[in-house]
């Protein structure tokens, strides 16, 4: 998919040269707009994205570009959920062979309400519907965060809400974007 300019923004697929300010954003993220920082165990992807997002053919690294600098970010890699800490069953709906899961889908504050985060979505899903062998875009978000929830619900179906309004609730809701089928192909 050809790259696409957004006003002053241009949607590409990341290449090296993007690595370092992709990973400023996602880090960024985490300590800023999150409040926990890096965590290893859920975050090793960012430290080596090109081993993650660059190399292996079914993964992808999407960036929103305003001149030189990375404002935004998305990847897509085939992965299933994590059980713990999400429930066994999406784990079996959702397994990493068939399934492109979408992460790191972050925006810098001062860039947001551009359209940037529904353009690099809209560019994952094409990634993976030409990506023969998946079967669902999944992701999942924390609705704690301003606007994720809003947004997610605006351009995906909801898999599964576990807040059940108990203080120890998670705020992890899960969701599915479907595939775009060209006309007479199958999946």
């Amino acid at each position: 998919m050809n790259d696409q300019n957004i006003g002053p923004y241009d949607i590409r697929t990341a290449t090296p040269q993007h690595l370092d300010g992709a990973r400023s954003v996602m880090l960024d993220t985490f300590y800023q707009v999150f409040g926990y920082g890096y965590q290893p165990r859920w975050h090793a992807d960012v430290i080596d994205l090109a081993g993650t997002y660059l190399r292996p053919a079914r993964h992808a690294l999407f960036v929103a570009v305003k001149g030189d600098e990375v404002v935004a970010t998305t990847a897509v890699r085939a992965a299933a959920p994590n059980s713990p800490p999400h429930p066994r069953w999406l784990v079996d709906r959702y397994p990493a062979a068939s399934t492109a899961q979408l992460f790191r889908v972050y925006v810098r504050p001062e860039h947001r309400r551009n359209g940037l985060a529904r353009a690099l979505v809209r560019r994952a899903v094409a990634f993976a519907a030409g990506h023969p062998g998946y079967r669902a875009v999944y992701l999942h978000t924390d609705t704690g965060v301003p606007g994720a929830e809003a947004f997610w619900r605006s351009v995906a179906e909801v898999v599964h809400d576990p807040r059940d309004g108990s203080p120890h609730a998670s705020r992890v809701v899960h969701f599915e974007i479907p595939i775009p089928v060209p006309t007479g192909a199958s999946r």
